[in-house]
């Protein structure tokens, strides 16, 4: 458990969560659209899938309504990552089917905090054990 998929296409807010979600543990995947995550989710589910809503083409939102559709993905989490926290848009963003949102800019600690309400933290080994 811990693997998440991450649909951004801001390649500094890809890097921004791909390094504090790996340094955390987690196993990361990085993809810049719509069309790319369906092709990573045909080999692979992730556990979670932190989703931009304002992608190029299929935007985040339909991508979303299209995995929730999907017998096979409907169960993944998902959780959407906006410039857009405008009224109503929490309402819109959890009707799509998603279980929670990130702001952006990106704050890393809430970010750290909205993984955390959904998936475990990934067991790490004890590097600190001395003999």
């Amino acid at each position: 458990m811990g693997n998440i998929l991450i649909v951004e296409d801001d390649s500094m807010n890809m890097e921004l969560a791909r390094d504090v979600l790996e340094s955390s543990g987690y196993q990361v995947c990085g993809v810049d659209s719509a069309a790319e995550a369906l092709q990573v989710l045909k080999e692979a589910l992730p556990d979670l899938i932190l989703m931009d809503i304002q992608l190029p083409g299929l935007d985040g939102l339909e991508l979303t309504r299209t995995l929730k559709q999907d017998s096979r993905k409907k169960d993944i989490i998902v959780v959407a990552m906006t410039a857009h926290a405008m009224k109503g848009d929490r309402e819109r963003i959890l009707e799509a089917g998603c279980s929670g949102y990130i702001a952006k800019p990106i704050d890393t600690r809430e970010l750290c905090r909205e993984v955390a309400r959904h998936l475990p933290p990934p067991e790490r080994p004890d590097n600190l054990s001395q003999d």
